[in-house]
C-alpha cells in the first residue's frame, strides 16, 4: 500500500510482522529502547510526512510500559507531520477497569482512552473489548473488531460433530456474547451462574468458585464455553468441571478472544482433567516459558482480520457489519 507506514511497539512484534507480510509492505524503521533510569526513548527511522502511520501495540504482562511506548509512538508520530494516525491495539490494556467498583475507585480505562486522545491518536482499531459500550469513552473513532468468525471457522473445520455442540456462557455477564456465536452456528447455548465465595469466608480458597446453577441440556454433547479472556483459571475450571462431572458432557473446549494467563493460570487449565482445549487468538503475546510443556493450547491467528481492517480504513472502505460493532 502506497503512503502507509506501520510500526511496532515491543509488546507483539511477532504479530505486526505477520500483519505485513499480509499487506504486502515492509515494517517502518523505529528505535525503541530504554534508559539507565527505565525512560522509554523512541526514535522514528524514516520520513512519516503526510503518511497514514497504523501503531500495533497490544496489551501485554508489562502493560503500563506498553502503554507508555505507545503514547510516545503516537506523539513522535504526531511531531513528524503524520497524516492519520492509527493505534492498532488487538488487547485493549485495562479494559476489566471499564467502570468503578468501589465508591473512590477509578475507571482506569476512561482514563487511557483520555492519554490516547492527548497523544494524538486519530483512530482506533481494536478486538473484541470487555465491555462494548468503552468506545463511548473516546471521542475519537474506534473500531472494535469481532473475533466470532474465526473463532465460528475453527469450530466448523476442526470440531468433531460440531453440530452437536452446546455454546455455554460461564457467568450471566458473558450471554450476549455467548447466544451470537451460537445464532451464528445455529447452535444451542446454556448458562451457568456462580456463587462468588465472600472474602470474609474462613475457608476461602483464592480463586475458587462454587457452581449453583446450571440452565440447559448438556448430557454426551461438546460443551464450547466461551467468554471474552482468560485471566484466572478458577472459574473456566469450575464451569469445566460442573458440566463434564454433573452434566454428563463429553468434551470441554475453553474459548476465548484473549488468552491474558495471569499467573499460572495456564498451567492450572492444562492440568485440569475436565477441560481438552484452549482456544484463544494471539491478541495477547503469550512468553515461550508459559507455552512449554502445554499441550491443550490452540490459538488462532489474527493478521487476517487485522490488515483487513488497516487496508479498508487506509482506502476509505466500509468494514462489513458481521467484522465490527
Amino acid at each position: 500500500m502506497r503512503r502507509v507506514k506501520i510500526f511496532s511497539g515491543t509488546s507483539h512484534p511477532g504479530l505486526t510482522e505477520a500483519i505485513c507480510e499480509r499487506l504486502g509492505t515492509t515494517l517502518g524503521k523505529c528505535d525503541l529502547k530504554k534508559f539507565s533510569n527505565g525512560e522509554t526513548s523512541v526514535d522514528i527511522g524514516c520520513s512519516i510526512r503526510d503518511q497514514d502511520v497504523f501503531i500495533v501495540q497490544s496489551g501485554s504482562a508489562k502493560a503500563n510500559d506498553s502503554i507508555m511506548e505507545l503514547l510516545i509512538l503516537i506523539s513522535a508520530c504526531k511531531g513528524g507531520s503524520a497524516n492519520k494516525i492509527t493505534a492498532v491495539m488487538p488487547y485493549f490494556p485495562y479494559s476489566k477497569q471499564s467502570k468503578k467498583k468501589s465508591h473512590r475507585g477509578a475507571i482506569t480505562a476512561r482514563m487511557l482512552a483520555n492519554l490516547l486522545t492527548v497523544a494524538g491518536v486519530d483512530h482506533v482499531i481494536t478486538v473484541d473489548l470487555h465491555a462494548s459500550q468503552m468506545q463511548g469513552f473516546f471521542t475519537k473513532p474506534v473500531d472494535n473488531l469481532y473475533a466470532e468468525p474465526l473463532l465460528a471457522r475453527w469450530i466448523r473445520h476442526t470440531v468433531p460433530n460440531w453440530r452437536d455442540s452446546v455454546v455455554v456462557s460461564k457467568n450471566p455477564g458473558g450471554t450476549k456474547r455467548v447466544t451470537q456465536l451460537a445464532d451464528v452456528l445455529k447452535l444451542n447455548f446454556a448458562l451457568i451462574t456462580t456463587d462468588r465465595r465472600r472474602k470474609e469466608d474462613a475457608d476461602q480458597i483464592p480463586g475458587n468458585e462454587k457452581m449453583i446453577t446450571l440452565v440447559g441440556e448438556v448430557r454426551r454433547k461438546t460443551v464450547l464455553i466461551v467468554d471474552d479472556m482468560i485471566d484466572r483459571a478458577g472459574s473456566w475450571i469450575s464451569a469445566a468441571e460442573h458440566v463434564k462431572l454433573r452434566g454428563g458432557a463429553k468434551k470441554v473446549i475453553c474459548i476465548a478472544t484473549h488468552g491474558v494467563f495471569g499467573g499460572n493460570c495456564l498451567k492450572e487449565m492444562e492440568d485440569c482433567s475436565c477441560i481438552d482445549q484452549i482456544v484463544v487468538t494471539n491478541s495477547f503475546p503469550i512468553p515461550e516459558d508459559k507455552r512449554k510443556g502445554v499441550k491443550k493450547l490452540v490459538t488462532i491467528d489474527l493478521s487476517q482480520l487485522l490488515s483487513e481492517a488497516i487496508r479498508r480504513n487506509h482506502h476509505g472502505k466500509f468494514i462489513p457489519h458481521y467484522l465490527v460493532e
